[in-house]
């Protein structure tokens, strides 16, 4: 990618990120305790005569939210889609209750979501979208649970995805990535001193943690440890979506812009993707890091009338399958 491509990326990135609006669209939050006894907040937009939900997981400490999900909502509920977009644990504006958080490979608790929409017995199609984070454990889910997936589930479309976690780090850690990955270290830095306020955490040295200068550090002293792994390294490898692609049975598409400012090379999955007739990879030259900015800056992104394309394709296929089967 040539010097200007990177520039453009990096345009693409940010300006959606901070001048982006969505107006119009209007969530009911829902509560919702685990079995663990911690709890996940959802933002629903229903359509009462809807057969079809979209469920959305946002990036990286994002949000609900956050515009890009809000687009994505806004456009499929305009054409009869209800939506679900939910809050990883200590995202929602309220810390978590218990020590854990989240991480990029958290599928039991999107699995829980799930299984949370199918319990209203209304929704005959349900499509994920997944961005960045939210793209991983989207495709992580759809892999490592093909063999028990709900027959619900029509398909994922998933953007901006660093499959390959090790390298994505990396690559968030070089010098013109600086910004981003200390906008990242400051959020979380945030969330674990308000646990440690709760008296959670008391094992974890907080100097250390707030000293810490990178996300490879970050998920060493802290993601790591307080979610089973032995390691960053063991994380990274246990969680990477890469590997979970070549078992993924249901339609799935990827697309990783190739001016993408914080994604390695290895999280552009087309060795994977050739082995799968099930998954394709777009790679557009434009679109940086879930950006895909559309004709003007709040109107319809690309990556929001293509999914809809997506899904609406994939669910008529589906419907004519039945028939003839």
């Amino acid at each position: 990618m040539s010097k200007l491509g990177n520039q453009i990326g990096h345009f693409e990135t940010i300006i959606p990120h901070f001048f982006r609006t969505v107006k119009g669209v209007n969530a009911v939050r829902e509560r919702v305790d685990t079995p663990d006894g911690d709890f996940i907040d959802i933002d629903w937009i229903d359509s009462t005569s809807s057969t079809k939900l979209l469920i959305l997981s946002h990036g990286l400490e994002g949000t609900s939210g956050q515009a890009y999900i809000m687009g994505m909502a806004k456009y499929f509920s305009q054409r009869g889609w209800s939506i679900c977009a939910w809050n990883y644990r200590g995202c929602s504006g309220e810390i978590n209750r218990l020590p854990r958080f989240y991480h990029s490979g958290d599928i039991e608790d999107l699995e829980f979501v799930v299984n949370h929409a199918r319990k209203q017995k209304r929704y005959s199609h349900i499509g994920l979208i997944g961005f960045s984070l939210g793209g991983n454990i989207t495709l992580k889910y759809l892999g490592d649970r093909a063999q028990v997936l709900p027959k619900e589930i029509v398909g994922g479309c998933v953007y901006s995805v660093p499959c390959h976690l090790s390298s994505g780090a990396k690559a968030l850690g070089e010098k013109i990535n600086k910004i981003y990955e200390q906008n990242f270290l400051f959020t979380m830095k945030k969330k674990i001193i308000k646990k440690k306020r709760l008296g959670q955490l008391r094992e974890f040295n907080l100097k250390k943690i707030l000293f810490a200068n990178s996300i490879i550090q970050f998920d060493n002293l802290v993601t790591a440890p307080l979610h089973g792994f032995l390691n960053s390294a063991h994380y990274y490898k246990q969680c990477s979506s890469i590997f979970s692609i070549p078992n993924i049975n249901v339609p799935t598409r990827i697309v990783n812009a190739l001016n993408d400012p914080i994604l390695s090379q290895e999280c552009y999955p087309y060795t994977q993707v050739k082995s799968n007739k099930n998954v394709e990879l777009k790679t557009p030259s434009l679109g940086g890091h879930v950006g895909f900015i559309g004709l003007n800056l709040n109107s319809s992104y690309t990556s929001e009338l293509k999914a809809y394309d997506f899904f609406e394709k994939h669910i008529e296929q589906k419907v004519l399958l039945n028939k003839v089967g």
